[in-house]
């Protein structure tokens, strides 16, 4: 597994709605990638965003990462949309998982 965490500020000024068009389109589009495994997005109470999304492989999120489409709404989103941002990577992280048995 490859984990993507990407955190996030928007700009006060931006367009909402044109951003929340984009997401919805590049949601999508990763869904789609191969190798895609899961996305999620939280907001925290100070604005502050943090998306984790799960890929089979390195290979699949870089993929993911150069598609045309998702490349050009990058770019936008430096121009437009985001007042900082930190993308964090991580191959084959470690995990530790609980599932409560059935009662």
């Amino acid at each position: 597994m490859f984990l993507v965490v990407f955190r996030n500020r928007k700009r006060a000024e931006m367009d909402a709605a044109a951003y929340a068009a984009d997401a919805a389109r590049m949601e999508e589009l990763a869904r789609a990638q191969p190798g895609f495994i899961s996305f999620k997005s939280y907001t925290a109470d100070d604005g502050e965003v943090v998306a984790i999304s799960e890929w089979a492989s390195a290979e699949a999120a870089q993929g993911w990462g150069r598609h045309p489409d998702h490349a050009l709404v990058q770019s936008r989103g430096r121009d437009a949309y985001y007042e900082s941002y930190t993308l964090f990577t991580a191959d084959n992280p470690r995990t530790h998982h609980f599932e409560r048995p059935p009662a």
